[in-house]
């Protein structure tokens, strides 16, 4: 059973696109649908993460706004930080599913078969994971990823629920 999801940003999170403005701020998009799955997966109990190779105060207001409790940004070795969670964690890595899109979360995603990719990624990281999804990064593929737990799991009742009470 899944139970900690680790999470990419540039590309997967986001549509990849980093915008500049003229006083150096930098921006970026996140798909409210995504961020509506990852606080429900929380919600249910879950772990989530985000492993980012950029240090943006952005992904750090978003990762606080869904709950998402262990965030590493600036990282080079993704596999590196992966094992210090899932020890933190106490988790398995048959336990753990990574999305990610390009070479640099390769590291990562080749200690679990629980890999997913968005649509526009990388060829030989789509090529690679177990669950190519049909959205594009920054477009649903996160919020996709956990559909597709939910109902391998048979958790999708329950995520319905938190929606009823």
């Amino acid at each position: 059973m899944i139970e900690l999801i680790v999470i990419d940003v540039d590309g997967t999170l986001t549509d990849g696109k980093i915008y500049y403005g003229n006083e150096g701020e930098e921006l970026k998009a996140f798909n409210i649908k995504d961020g509506l799955m990852i606080k429900s997966w929380n919600d249910l109990g879950k772990k989530s993460a985000i492993i980012t190779g950029r240090i943006s105060k952005i992904v750090d207001r978003r990762a606080k706004e869904l709950n998402i409790t262990y965030v590493r940004q600036g990282i080079k070795n993704k596999q590196e930080a992966l094992k210090e969670i899932i020890e933190i964690l106490g988790v398995s890595m048959e336990n753990v599913a990574i999305i990610g899109d390009d070479m640099n979360d390769y590291s990562m995603m080749k200690l679990t078969n629980n890999t997913f990719a968005p649509s526009d990624a990388n060829s030989f990281i789509y090529e690679y994971v177990k669950y190519p999804l049909n959205k594009r990064g920054g477009e649903g593929a996160v919020a996709e990823m956990i559909e597709l737990i939910l109902k391998k799991e048979n958790l999708y009742e329950k995520f319905l629920d938190l929606w009823v009470k």
